[in-house]
């Protein structure tokens, strides 16, 4: 088995990243999971945290609200709803999420607000993690 894997992060604002990995550690709708090279084929949705990258040139950060992750025993790409790299998570863009899931939280029907609550608490928990 290789030690490495192809990872790509993408947008739809921008391409991300498209590096060679060791391990992605991903924000799962239903968990945490860490994938690597040679990982089971699993698609999960992504909610709103921390995705850590670790490959030979280092560890990358990236801040991720939503989205999907497609993983292959060859590597793990991540379509995002709105994602960025950690250092360009700023406390004005943390605001402008956290409306965004407040708006959602309020307009929800009453049959999907635990899980738009939840949401909104993951949003709030990134920018806790971000020292925001």
């Amino acid at each position: 088995m290789a030690d490495t894997m192809q990872f790509d992060l993408v947008s739809p604002e921008r391409k991300l990243a498209s590096v060679t990995a060791r391990e992605v550690r991903i924000p799962g709708a239903d968990g945490d999971l860490t994938a690597m090279p040679g990982h089971a084929a699993l698609i999960t949705t992504l909610r709103p945290g921390i995705l850590t990258v670790v490959g030979p040139e280092g560890t990358a950060d990236y801040a991720v609200t939503g989205g999907f992750a497609e993983i292959s025993p060859e590597g793990v790409t991540v379509l995002a709803e709105r994602g960025l790299p950690k250092a360009e998570l700023t406390a004005a863009i943390h605001a402008e999420m956290m409306a965004e899931a407040r708006s959602v939280v309020e307009a929800a029907h009453p049959s999907v607000v635990d899980a738009a609550t939840k949401m909104l608490a993951d949003m709030e928990a990134l920018g806790t993690h971000m020292s925001l």
